[in-house]
């Protein structure tokens, strides 16, 4: 942030200096013009971004208790980075403003998705804009502890920016359909209350900086504390969704895999031992994270078993069906040169016949007598003319 920048600005997270706003929402096709101008404003945000951050990693390596600093430092330069990678993979979409419909919707996927889709956590846990909002939290936080705020004596401005934190931490507490996070709703009327509290004394005059200044550090961890989780919630939420999206389609698959199952099962003489798994057994996705990655774990499991099911299954009996055609094809041969009339033609064509007819089927035994058919009825070699033997004789 430029060493300009209001107690308001500061306090609000860089809110009225330039945080980048993002536009559209995730999975929309986001208009040209809106996606260039955020461009824009998220390259100039990591220069300031950048500029500040260098600023106060040094304040806080000169600051007699460096230690204390570290983690926010560390936490702010991490997510910088994030938002860098993050701005060159939208470059490469952007494409100097290249951009189809396609395009355009997996530009709104890296503005408003994850930024590392495994949620490994840490910065990966949130969104770029998140991770904007969350950069500026900590600066915020950084500074007033480190007291670099030019304007921190102007007491009646922080008092504005702190309490639109509280605001926007208020927001945070509610979850897509509104119900609210107890606890987190708690420590936010705990924040106002203690707001209320300094903005009353700095009425009648009372020299508040101090206590102000702790109340700035307190807002600034809860709101930071608040996108965190309520990333993690929208996160925990898509994947229960895709948990029983996942289930679904299972579902519609186990139906017409036990039918071929017993299909091959009745037509086939040893058959493969798979068993295909019942998708019921799953129940429900769990609201927990690390049950409900278990269940992702296992639905995918259960993907693959499908598919070694039905590739173990479908083998005999496409085998069948194509020594069936590979026999008609011999027989038509064998018919032209002859040899379908021989006795030993007759014999091999009723036993290969019987095989590929019996049920159920042994694909081993028919796939043998159909090699035999083809060796019985092929041409015979054609004898020498007379008039060779001569030759060869002479």
């Amino acid at each position: 942030m430029a060493a300009g920048t209001s107690a308001q600005g500061v306090s609000g997270a860089g809110v009225s200096e330039g945080t980048p706003v993002a536009p559209g929402r995730l999975g929309e096709a986001i208009p040209q013009r809106e996606l260039f101008d955020y461009l824009a404003q998220l390259g100039r945000w990591l220069e300031r971004t950048t500029r500040e951050l260098s600023r106060l990693d040094a304040a806080a390596l000169a600051s007699p208790q460096a230690d204390s600093y570290t983690a926010d430092v560390v936490l702010a330069q991490s997510l910088r980075e994030s938002v860098t990678r993050r701005l060159a993979e939208l470059e490469v979409v952007w494409d100097s403003g290249r951009v189809d419909a396609v395009a355009r919707e997996r530009m709104s996927q890296l503005i408003w998705g994850r930024l590392d889709s495994s949620g490994s956590g840490g910065s990966a846990a949130v969104s770029l804009v998140e991770a904007v909002r969350l950069c500026d939290a900590v600066i915020g936080q950084l500074k007033s502890r480190l007291e670099l705020d030019p304007s921190g004596t102007d007491v009646a401005g922080r008092i504005v920016g702190v309490r639109a934190e509280i605001e926007r931490c208020r927001d945070l507490t509610r979850d897509a359909r509104g119900t609210v996070d107890q606890a987190a709703a708690q420590r936010v009327a705990v924040l106002r209350s203690r707001l209320d509290a300094l903005a009353e004394k700095a009425g009648r005059g009372a020299d508040v900086s101090g206590p102000l200044g702790q109340l700035e550090s307190d807002s600034a961890r809860l709101e930071r504390d608040l996108i965190i989780a309520a990333s993690e919630r929208r996160g925990l939420e898509h994947d229960r969704v895709r948990a029983r999206e996942l289930a679904a389609a299972a579902e519609l698959r186990e139906a017409p895999l036990r039918e071929l199952v017993a299909r091959c099962r009745r037509e086939i003489a040893d058959p493969p031992r798979l068993a295909v798994p019942d998708v019921s057994r799953l129940g429900e996705p769990p609201s927990g994270r690390e049950a409900l990655d278990a269940h992702l774990a296992r639905l995918t499991a259960v993907g693959r078993a499908f598919d070694a099911v039905e590739a173990a299954y479908t083998s005999p009996l496409r085998e069948r069906a194509a020594l069936g055609f590979r026999l008609r094809a011999l027989r038509e041969r064998a018919a032209a040169n002859g040899r379908a009339a021989s006795a030993v033609g007759v014999a091999a064509d009723a036993e290969v016949r019987a095989a590929l007819d019996a049920v159920p089927c042994s694909v081993p035994l028919a796939r043998h007598l159909v090699e035999q058919y083809d060796v019985v009825t092929r041409d015979l070699p054609t004898a020498p003319s007379p008039s060779h033997h001569r030759k060869a004789s002479s």
